[in-house]
């Protein structure tokens, strides 16, 4: 019997360390090592989320996505209004530099802050190991953007952001390394289980009733039980309880969805009255057209939704069945225009807005 054994492959998932706050300081030529900065929109008073915090701030003990007042009194700080523009700018010059060693095809940008890198072929080109060819990337985002970053590096995807997760914070030079074996050594009785990618509360409360509490539990339950529990979510659990994942970048790009969709949300950066909300609206009915007619899509379905100010009510909005099938921007804005009118509250200072096109066709 000839067993192909199938090449082993390193992935890398690189992170930048609380984001915003850190291109807030880079921007005012801060060590966010030494500086207490919280992202936040100070015009909302002590109740206003902050939507990052400094690692200094980190260190002493401020929890990320705290609001204002949780901030300990004793603590002196500096409040950086958010510039999403901003941080879209130094993400794309970030990706500017994978690109300069890494092939697109091999990058997966998972989140504006962290993208994953088949590293397999580029560490035989540049004859480097996974930690130096890693360390190559990070200094040079540290050095050219002021930028600090923790990476994950694992024999799979999952393995990867598992040691972003857990294994690198608690390394000197902010980079883990996992493998199967090593997983299972170190990574299987760690507990809280949330810590792992796609364990919320709710995947780990029902564990918690067969008394698993942690990857080492679910890997030596029976799969019945798992299956019975979580029906076809079972076997993504258990293929990461024993450090497995099959998925790889490529077969992400490859990936094509049954539904098509396109979407746009705006977190506004102060309060809008409902005439100011409605121009801005529009514009996104615009750009939604826009983008259709560059993909060559139609739609028949169309859907918004409005918040409000520091939430004083739910948000409102809702779908709509349009007549035509089209992305022809002055038949798709009429409808737009009649769901904004009718559900929204005129009276109350607008926040957020989302659009959306569904069921899309070519």
């Amino acid at each position: 019997v000839i067993k192909i054994m199938k090449e082993q492959r390193t992935y890398l998932c690189i992170d930048m360390k609380t984001f915003y706050a850190s291109v807030e300081c880079a921007e005012r030529g801060y060590n966010p090592f030494e500086t207490n900065l919280v992202v936040a929109d100070g015009s909302r008073g002590k109740g206003a989320l902050c939507l990052a915090i400094s690692p200094k701030l980190k260190a002493l003990g401020v929890k990320n996505r705290c609001r204002l007042f949780e901030i300990p009194k004793g603590i002196e700080y500096e409040i950086a209004k958010p510039r999403m523009s901003k941080y879209i700018e130094y993400a794309a010059d970030i990706y500017e530099i994978y690109l300069n060693y890494v092939a697109k095809e091999d990058i997966h940008v998972y989140s504006i802050d962290e993208s994953f890198i088949d590293a397999t072929d580029y560490l035989k080109i540049y004859n480097l190991t996974a930690k130096e060819f890693a360390a190559k990337l990070v200094n040079e985002i540290a050095n050219k953007k002021r930028i600090p970053s923790t990476v994950g590096i694992g024999t799979n995807l999952y393995l990867a952001k598992a040691a972003l997760d857990i294994t690198a914070k608690k390394s000197k030079d902010h980079m883990g390394y996992l493998d199967e074996e090593l997983y299972r050594k170190t990574l299987w009785e760690h507990q809280p289980i949330t810590d792992f990618w796609q364990v919320g509360k709710g995947t780990a409360n029902r564990l918690s009733r067969y008394g698993i509490k942690d990857m080492k539990g679910v890997a030596e339950t029976p799969q019945e039980l798992m299956y019975k529990t979580f029906g076809i979510n079972a076997e993504l659990l258990i293929d990461h309880a024993w450090g497995r994942e099959s998925c790889t970048i490529a077969d992400i790009k490859n990936y094509k969805g049954k539904s098509k969709s396109i979407s746009n949300s705006q977190i506004l950066l102060e309060d809008y009255t409902y005439d100011k909300a409605k121009i801005v609206i529009t514009e996104m009915a615009l750009n939604g057209c826009q983008e259709m007619m560059k993909s060559h899509l139609i739609t028949n379905h169309v859907g918004i939704s409005v918040g409000y100010s520091k939430d004083t009510i739910q948000p409102t909005g809702g779908t709509m069945k349009m007549t035509e099938t089209t992305n022809v921007f002055s038949i798709v804005n009429k409808y737009v225009k009649k769901l904004f009118q009718t559900t929204t509250d005129k009276k109350i200072p607008i926040r957020r807005l989302s659009i959306w096109f569904s069921d899309l066709c070519d």
